[in-house]
């Protein structure tokens, strides 16, 4: 067998095998949409469609956004952009799914939607590239910036063990919204980059964490200021090579979506789709035992959706 046919199949194992475990020996990957919907659900589960769409119909399953969003509120949402790469190499969030929660928000009554990240390559290419900025601009929303340190103010943590102060983007401090939109991908350090650890990109000194148990930082910060949704990214997702990766052959198309106002629930379905122990992923126990969220799904209503 050639050597791309391996890694091809093995991807799609990994899959399968991923959403098994995520949702339950009774629904094998995603269960059928529920006729009748029990709401309000904790998590929703949606795969088979454009990110767009599989968002509008997740929102819906929620409250729609108008649960979140009211007229004239400030909204920050907050996608992963730190790469320079297109979209297809599954470094950002979609672009068509940030476009969509904006428009969503937009239609919401908001009075203006900001969108921003502290890149790790040079954030004027990382906007363009990724396909946000303009995303961003076609949705009606501000894309900002997150380069210099002047963006950022000084705040305490008072529930964190390693992390007990940082300086965190303005727009997270001012707005009445925050919508965090992770892509759903591998990590050097972290294995797993999802929801807690894609607020790294609202603070300004990350080295500190780096240097500082970056799992045990994850979850402190996550103690300060928790979005109010989560809506993570797996509509192509990295495998290996994280977070940058290399070429496109390591990434899978997924094709699907979680969402939660819980970070720790989301971060652990999503450990589980990707095909991993959430237990195998530290700073998700570290915020469970912070009490940021639980990783229990049992107790859970989750709407799982196939499209």
């Amino acid at each position: 067998m050639k050597r791309r046919e391996f890694l091809k199949k093995s991807f799609k194992l990994g899959c399968s095998v991923g959403a098994y475990l995520a949702f339950g020996d009774q629904v094998k990957a995603f269960a059928a949409d529920k006729k009748t919907r029990d709401l309000p659900f904790d998590l929703v589960a949606i795969k088979g469609e454009e990110p767009d769409i599989m968002f509008n119909r997740a929102i819906e399953s929620l409250g729609g956004m108008k649960k979140f969003v009211k007229p004239n509120q400030t909204v920050v949402v907050k996608p992963n952009i730190g790469w320079d790469v297109e979209p297809e190499r599954a470094g950002n969030t979609h672009p068509l799914l940030v476009k969509q929660i904006i428009k969503q928000c937009m239609d919401s009554g908001a009075k203006d939607v900001y969108v921003f990240d502290h890149t790790c390559d040079k954030w004027s290419r990382c906007y363009a590239n990724s396909g946000i900025e303009a995303a961003v601009k076609d949705a009606g929303g501000k894309i900002v910036p997150g380069n210099l340190e002047k963006y950022y103010q000084a705040v305490d943590i008072p529930r964190g063990k390693r992390l007990t102060h940082a300086k965190v983007h303005e727009l997270i401090l001012s707005s009445d919204v925050f919508i965090n939109v992770p892509i759903l991908k591998s990590h050097g350090g972290t294995k797993l980059t999802i929801s807690m650890k894609n607020l790294m990109g609202v603070v300004w000194d990350r080295g500190f964490w780096h240097r500082n148990s970056l799992n045990q930082c994850i979850a402190d910060y996550a103690t300060f200021r928790k979005p109010d949704l989560n809506v993570i990214d797996a509509y192509y997702v990295m495998k290996r090579n994280g977070p940058r990766g290399v070429s496109k052959a390591d990434v899978l198309k997924m094709k699907s979506q979680i969402i939660s106002t819980d970070m720790v629930a989301s971060d652990t379905a999503a450990a589980k789709l990707f095909g991993m122990d959430p237990a195998d992923i530290p700073y998700i126990g570290f915020a469970d035992q912070l009490g940021v969220g639980s990783r229990d799904l049992s107790g859970l209503n989750i709407h799982r959706i196939v499209l």
